[in-house]
């Protein structure tokens, strides 16, 4: 996100069942309040429409464009929301886990510390495995254990707007985010891969190296999107196979790796480092 001092910025995410006349309505609301287009972006996948977009305004009243995206919200039966830019605050991280751990700790061993400015007031766990680790750090820790994936996120995005949540990270959270919830953090949702993407996607990227015999294996930083492992890259390391090596010996030196990528992606957008073009992520600075 971007801002040269004079205009103020807001985020917009629209999401709901597809039909015509969506990005006529919205965008041409931005327009009669004085605002401008920065980037837009927009997909339907199985009749479910989603659209983002940034707009900038020179002179904006919060509570007017508020109310009058409620306004459109309900005439559209859509979801809309709209995130105003805060500056000056601290963003507030979200931490998804399951059972694996280095990831979590890492964060917020880095947290604590001060090496990342950020705020974490929120872990939320598909087990309870991890729940004495948040409670170590004197975070909030809930368990959503729902097997429908649509109670699922229904109860996160619940928390997402509790919490105020800027930044998302999955640290080896091992269920698949649908389009319905990928859509409303659009290049906020990071995720650490046990490969060097785009080879060996899915859940079992070590296995499928090892019995391939690769002589170099990674792990890969990217956003997430609704396509599963094709998000914009963000950041990748990786360590040479030794003619030792085991299945098991990889998974532990990938899993430390994992840690330690996965955080200097949150650092890298943390810093305002990141922007994302076409699918491609450049790192500034």
């Amino acid at each position: 996100m971007t801002n040269d001092g004079k205009k103020t910025l807001i985020e917009v995410t629209v999401v709901g069942k597809d039909r015509k006349g969506v990005v006529a309505d919205i965008t041409n609301f931005i327009f009669r309040n004085g605002g401008n287009i920065e980037q837009i972006n927009q997909n339907v996948v199985h009749g479910l429409f989603g659209m983002q977009f940034q707009a900038s305004f020179q002179r904006i009243n919060n509570k007017e464009i508020g109310l009058g995206l409620q306004k459109l919200s309900n005439k559209l039966q859509m979801e809309i929301k709209v995130h105003y830019q805060e500056p000056n605050r601290l963003k507030n991280i979200a931490i998804l886990v399951t059972k694996e751990e280095q990831c979590l700790t890492r964060i917020l061993e880095s947290s604590r510390t001060g090496d990342i400015q950020a705020n974490v007031p929120i872990i939320i766990g598909s087990s309870t495995t991890l729940q004495p680790i948040a409670a170590d750090y004197g975070i909030a820790f809930y368990a959503v254990t729902f097997k429908d994936q649509t109670k699922a996120e229904y109860r996160i995005l619940q928390l997402m707007d509790k919490y105020n949540i800027d930044l998302i990270i999955l640290a080896r959270y091992m269920r698949i985010l649908t389009p319905n919830f990928v859509w409303r953090y659009p290049h906020k949702i990071i995720n650490i891969h046990p490969s060097l993407l785009p080879a060996f996607p899915g859940a079992y990227a070590y296995g499928q190296a090892y019995e391939r015999g690769a002589k170099i294996v990674g792990c890969t930083a990217h956003f997430v999107t609704e396509d599963l492992d094709q998000g914009p890259i963000i950041c990748q390391e990786a360590f040479k196979v030794l003619q030792s090596d085991t299945l098991e010996t990889i998974k532990k030196k990938g899993t430390a790796l994992e840690a330690s990528t996965l955080l200097e992606a949150t650092k890298l957008y943390l810093e305002g480092k990141i922007e994302v073009y076409w699918g491609r992520v450049n790192i500034n600075g």
